[in-house]
């Protein structure tokens, strides 16, 4: 299956994304088929800020277009804070939409966690990741409004400061210590340049890697759309 991400939200992302499709596809021996088209990082900022949840949807409906002209058959928002408009999407688009939120529930459930804590953008946070956790119960950092603009602004440069990293360390420490989170979810896809696979003394689970295992069960066809996606027509 021939897989398109709308990447850009942000650049890190976008590099984790490919690289870990792609060891993933070479490890089992199939051929990725893959386009990414580049959305534009300050507009989706100005949107989501103002709650413009239409114009984004409209902003991702015209890349979607250019995934299906370049023959995918499917198209994934490579940004949790990016699915802020996900429904809304849903009826614009030309392509089935495989979400990186809705499989995470079960994951964490099947983890048999009972309370995880999310670090990633203000609106992940605030939503409890859009309202979709329904098994598992999720904690967020006292300053949610801090915590995600610190996660924007680590996004939008796309690298990691030494500052940057200790802060949202200790911000997960804080979810595990004081508010009993089992596990912390890296609910925005650019935090792996924070955590990086680092030990940092508490159990991580990057939501990045969930999704990516999404697309490579559907790019390997050990599923099927009709499984993993909404909306569009492939």
């Amino acid at each position: 299956m021939h897989i398109g991400l709308i990447g850009g939200i942000g650049p890190a992302a976008t590099i984790s994304y490919y690289q870990r499709l792609s060891a993933a596809m070479r490890a089992a021996g199939v051929p990725l088929d893959l386009t990414i088209v580049n959305a534009d990082v300050d507009t989706l900022l100005t949107n989501n800020l103002a709650g413009n949840t239409q114009a984004q949807a409209q902003a991702y409906a015209v890349l979607i277009d250019r995934l299906k002209a370049a023959g995918a058959d499917c198209a994934a928002i490579t940004s949790l804070g990016g699915h802020f408009c996900f429904d809304q999407t849903i009826p614009l688009s030309s392509l089935p939409l495989v979400s990186a939120v809705t499989p995470l529930d079960a994951h964490f459930a099947a983890q048999g966690y009972d309370t995880v804590g999310l670090l990633g953008t203000g609106v992940v946070m605030r939503t409890q990741l859009y309202g979709q956790l329904e098994r598992t119960g999720a904690v967020v950092p006292d300053d949610v409004d801090g915590v995600g603009t610190a996660y924007t602004d680590m996004a939008i440069i796309g690298a990691c400061t030494d500052a940057q990293r200790a802060f949202f360390v200790e911000e997960g420490r804080k979810l595990v210590a004081e508010k009993g989170a089992q596990a912390v979810i890296l609910a925005g896809t650019d935090l792996n340049l924070a955590f990086d696979g680092r030990d940092v003394g508490y159990e991580v689970i990057d939501a990045l890697d969930i999704h990516v295992a999404v697309l490579v069960d559907l790019a390997t066809g050990r599923a099927t759309l009709s499984d993993h996606s909404v909306g569009g027509s492939a």
